[in-house]
């Protein structure tokens, strides 16, 4: 599960970077603004890549997923993205608990030498 949820953060960070891009076209948000909002959500996705693992990592991934659904009220298209990174969340959590209860399966089975 850690590697497909870490594989979904690491491509939330280049796009909350894009995101931070096409807001520094909004003539109401000053550059200081918007890349201090953006350094810290790109900051925390790639925090959050170490602490999947620990109690509440996933919840904390739902919340980033949140903000960035939220992050559409600044820059529209962050709706749809937001959307598509909240599925390739959840994809990400369900399948990886998927592959790792048959790499636990395939491992009591084996052999041991």
């Amino acid at each position: 599960m850690r590697t497909l949820c870490a594989s979904t953060l690491i491509g939330e960070f280049f796009v909350i970077g894009f995101a931070g891009l096409v807001a520094m076209k909004d003539p109401d948000l000053t550059s200081t603004t918007v890349w201090t909002v953006s350094g810290i959500a790109m900051l925390f996705s790639l925090l959050l890549c170490g602490v999947l693992t620990r109690p509440g990592g996933v919840q904390l991934g739902w919340a980033l997923q949140i903000a960035l659904i939220a992050s559409g009220f600044v820059v529209p298209h962050m709706f749809f993205l937001g959307a598509v990174f909240a599925g390739l969340w959840w994809a990400s959590i369900h399948y990886g608990r998927q592959v790792d209860e048959a790499k636990a399966r395939y491992a009591a089975e084996a052999p041991q030498v």
